[in-house]
Parts: structure tokens; sequence; C-alpha cells
């Protein structure tokens, strides 16, 4: 009889810990494989009219390529993203990105590490979702930046809003704006969104 109850006791602490994945050790091994994919939209025209676009050359480094939790092995990571490598799907376009926004900055890379992460309460069959907190460097100026994640089926996505202004880029936002200035009627957005996405396998975790 005490078998028995330590047995049950032994599956639902296990039960437990697979459902909140990722805020605790247990029978959790989250593990990643180092490619991100980061994208950006900003905002033209006086009714904020959205374009959007990726960047070619990205370069991850992970915290730790596996652990128990998403604190684990997300933070500390980083990225390294090459602007010139800046992609519209549109070569005219990002042709003047680069010269007329990007190169007006200090600097050809824009630096971005995860530096918390705080999970909401689980929610079962629900995505896993949360918040993170991004430091985020461009132009010489870093900014702590959040940005809500959500992951479902081992993709793991995050958004969030950065103001071009607190990065200093008031210098390549006027650029932009006057080299597309009819394009744009006139009104160029300081705001941008920003998005990264990536995957992580999950071994032994109950995602329902």
């Amino acid at each position: 009889m005490i078998k028995l109850f330590l047995s049950l006791v032994l599956v639902v602490s296990v039960s437990f810990a697979s459902d909140e994945m990722g805020t605790k050790k247990g029978s959790c091994i989250l593990s990643q494989d180092g490619s991100v994919n980061v994208s950006w939209e900003a905002y033209k025209t006086p009714k904020k009219v959205g374009v959007g676009g990726s960047f070619d050359k990205v370069t991850y480094t992970a915290a730790a390529a596996e652990g128990n939790n998403f604190r684990e092995i997300l933070v500390g990571s980083s990225v390294v993203i090459e602007t010139p490598s800046v992609n519209s799907k549109h070569e005219s376009r990002d042709e003047t990105l680069v010269k007329f926004f990007f190169k007006q900055m200090n600097d050809t890379v824009i630096k971005a590490k995860i530096v918390d992460i705080k999970s909401d309460k689980r929610m079962r069959g629900k995505p896993k979702t949360g918040q993170m907190s991004v430091e985020v460097t461009m132009n010489g100026v870093s900014k702590t930046v959040p940005m809500k994640y959500s992951f479902d089926k081992g993709d793991l996505s995050a958004k969030g809003s950065i103001d071009l202004l607190d990065f200093s880029a008031n210098k390549a936002l006027s650029s932009i704006n006057e080299a597309c200035y009819d394009l744009h009627e006139g009104k160029t957005w300081s705001d941008v969104g920003i998005s990264f996405s990536t995957k992580i396998k999950f071994d032994l975790c109950n995602t329902n």
C-alpha cells in the first residue's frame, strides 16, 4: 500500500512539472537548433500603412543548447543582425533602406539579448504565453524592450515594438522620410514592430 501511494505521488509530481513546462525544473528537456528569424514592420503615410520585412544575416548565440525550462535556454541568448541584409522582398526598397536609413546610423549591426522571461499562468489546451525583456542595442543606444511570446507545438514567437527616437535615430528617420516623401505622403512613423521566431524541441513534456 505504501509503495502504491508513493508511486501515485511520483506520477502526480511528474505530471505537475510537465504542466508547468518552461517555468520549473522537472521532466522536460528543451533544446534549440540555433536558427532564428527576425522580422520588422515599419509604417508610412498618415493612414499608417505597414511595410514588413526581415534580415537575411542574423547570428544567434544560445545561452544553452538545452535545459529544463525556457529561462535556462533563453535568458542570455543573443542575436547580431547585419542591417545591410535587410529584405523586404523589394530590391529597390532595400537599397533605399540601406542608403537612407541604416547607413545614417553609427553602426551596421543591431544587437539584441534576452535578459528576462516571465510565463503567464498556464491554460491547458492553449499555447504557452508570457513576456520577455529584450535588451536592444541600436545606433549606440541600448534599451530594454518588452516582447510578448507564444509557444505552441515547438514554435516560439515573440512580438514587440520600438520607437526609433528612443535610439537617437532622428537623423535616420528624417533621412528616409525625405527620400520617400512622396511615397510616404510626408509621414514616416517612428514606431516599428519587431518580432522573432525559432523552433524549440521538447522531450518528456506535456504540451496540451
